[in-house]
């Protein structure tokens, strides 16, 4: 049950820092002045060179229509909407440029730029980043904003950092990352793209290699894999840059002199494989270490690589290692929950006559695994306890509390032999009490055979959904009975049981709500889409059936984890 306390880590979102600040931190990454306005053409975040430039406090930009605020012809007039080249690139929603118009500083001059806008991405809604420079051919001090005309090629070349910064940290995947890259620099710098990254305990993988044939990446998998080791003294360009050392620009020269290491062969058979005729090799790193390199090479691509375009590739590498650290960090914790909770999470015990399944699955994408669980277990009396759960969050701290409320949810139900509603109402005083779990939604159930064959199902629901029935025909129903609020409110109102006798050949079905929930439709429509395909898959045997439910009704769009237990009761003899 995702808190939204609990919001998944993003990497634009550093200490708290809010939507608008982390626009702006992107923009600040921009060598010149810029800004992003929203789809009405409002100013959402602009650096400090644009408030430079355009004499103009954030305070006076953010929120202000940009046309009105900002678009004069050279007089210094104001522009009708139909005449603002700005604004009709705007509405067209595509990259667009010009070499010469106005904007209207705060102390009445007016300010000739050349400008570029492009689509950028502002997270659930759509954007337009505008970049400008200044092309004031008075004498201005030395390193000021417009002391110079810079061609539109630089222009280029800071929308695609740009453009560079908002799509590789918007992704915490580094598949993902790393395919984003490629993208963004082929067929646009060079027609391959090679990408060797420093895997844990010092070995070297090439993660990538893909070859621009026209607008299609093909991605040539006979030159991936693991390399050679790192050689710690090596001129070579790979190896400098491997080690942090240097950019260099190469070429297939480079690797033809006797090889002086396993990385230098893999580099003469890449030139040879691949064509290139030019390269250059730039190291990825974040701020703690070195992650890799990125080669990139042209073949049939027009021109060759020359020290002058290596800022650049430095740029674009830098921005890579930040995004791709920041993903290996996050799925390096990531595999630290999963592991936890699935150590944490129980097998099913044997039960004569009873079939039992459980099914765990963490959050797809962006939140981290946490508070979703199930457990089933043997009580003194012969029964067996049947439980399912949620703990609001979705981070270690949430897997944490759920194994306490587990492991004291077993204790009290091994140790009191009560109904469930009074080992449950046991388990909501201590929680608040000894706990950090704020609030927790829980199923507790004991199932036992009452002779004949038949099994009795005695439950209580703390604020969870209900449980489902199918008969062994198809015929399903919902236990909406023993329903109370949910663990943690302090409400201290008494909790009530339910029971029934499961018919022959009955399948019930324990989860959480990840199963149901999506985003844009209510829980009914979760609850129904539920139930129609439990009642199509009751024929199939107990593992078939829980995992194509989990295929079929968990929604695509679902962002939180699943906990699933499913039993099937004996066939009538």
């Amino acid at each position: 049950m995702a808190g939204p306390e609990q919001a998944a880590p993003d990497t634009r979102r550093q200490a708290g820092a809010t939507p608008a600040a982390a626009l702006t931190d992107a923009l600040e990454a921009i060598g010149t002045g810029a800004y992003v306005v929203n789809a009405e053409g409002r100013i959402l975040a602009v650096n400090s060179l644009a408030e430079k430039m355009l004499i103009r406090p954030a305070s006076e930009l953010i929120g202000r229509d940009a046309h009105d605020l900002l678009h004069r012809d050279a007089h210094g007039q104001r522009l009708s909407r139909t005449q603002c080249t700005v604004r009709q690139a705007f509405h067209i929603g595509s990259t667009a440029q010009v070499e010469e118009d106005y904007f209207a500083r705060g102390d009445g001059s007016v300010l000739p730029i050349s400008w570029l806008i492009t689509p950028y991405d502002i997270g659930d809604d759509s954007g337009t980043l505008v970049v400008f420079h200044s092309c004031d051919r008075r004498q201005t001090p030395e390193g000021e904003p417009g002391s110079s005309s810079t061609p539109l090629s630089e222009l280029e070349r800071l929308a695609l950092l740009a453009e560079t910064t908002t799509q590789l940290t918007s992704t915490l995947d580094v598949e993902e990352a790393l395919r984003r890259l490629v993208t963004l620099v082929v067929p646009r710098l060079a027609d391959w793209a090679i990408v060797d990254l420093i895997a844990e305990r010092d070995e070297l993988w090439r993660s990538i290699v893909v070859h621009a044939d026209g607008d299609t990446l093909l991605h040539r998998e006979d030159l991936q894999g693991p390399m050679p080791p790192i050689p710690p003294h090596s001129p070579m360009p790979l190896s400098r840059a491997l080690r942090g050392v240097a950019s260099t620009v190469a070429g297939p020269e480079t690797y033809r002199q006797e090889p002086d290491s396993g990385i230098a062969v893999e580099q003469r058979r890449l030139f040879d494989t691949t064509g290139i005729r030019s390269a250059a090799i730039a190291p990825i790193r974040s701020t703690r270490e070195v992650l890799g390199a990125l080669t990139l090479g042209r073949a049939a691509h027009p021109g060759t690589f020359t020290t002058a375009d290596l800022p650049l590739i430095e740029d674009i590498a830098r921005r890579a290692g930040l995004a791709l650290d920041n993903a290996r960090l996050y799925e390096r914790q990531r595999k630290v929950a999963e592991t936890m909770q699935n150590h944490l999470l129980p097998q099913m015990p044997h039960v004569p006559g009873l079939q039992m399944t459980a099914r765990y699955l963490p959050a797809p994408d962006a939140s981290q695994v946490g508070g979703d669980w199930y457990d089933a277990f043997s009580l003194s009396d012969g029964a067996t306890a049947l439980a399912v759960g949620d703990v609001v969050g979705h981070d270690l701290e949430a897997a944490a509390g759920m194994a306490q409320v587990r492991n004291m949810l077993r204790a009290y139900a091994w140790a009191l032999q009560e109904p469930p509603s009074q080992i449950v109402s046991r388990l909501d005083e201590a929680i608040m009490q000894i706990t950090e779990v704020t609030m927790a939604t829980l199923v507790l159930a004991r199932i036992e055979e009452v002779g004949d064959g038949h099994w009795k199902l005695s439950w209580t629901n703390a604020g969870h959904p209900p449980p489902l029935l199918i008969s062994h025909d198809g015929l399903t129903r919902y236990l909406t009975d023993g329903h109370g609020i949910l663990l943690g409110t302090g409400a201290g109102r008494p909790r009530t049981d339910a029971s029934v006798v499961l018919p022959p050949g009955s399948t019930l079905v324990l989860y959480t709500d990840g199963l149901i929930e999506e985003p844009g439709h209510t829980v009914d429509d979760g609850l129904q889409r539920l139930r129609r395909h439990a009642a199509a898959l009751a024929h199939r045997p107990l593992a078939s059936f829980t995992d194509q439910l989990l295929r079929r009704v968990r929604p695509a769009a679902n962002d939180d984890d699943v906990a699933l237990l499913a039993l099937r009761t004996p066939d009538q003899v």
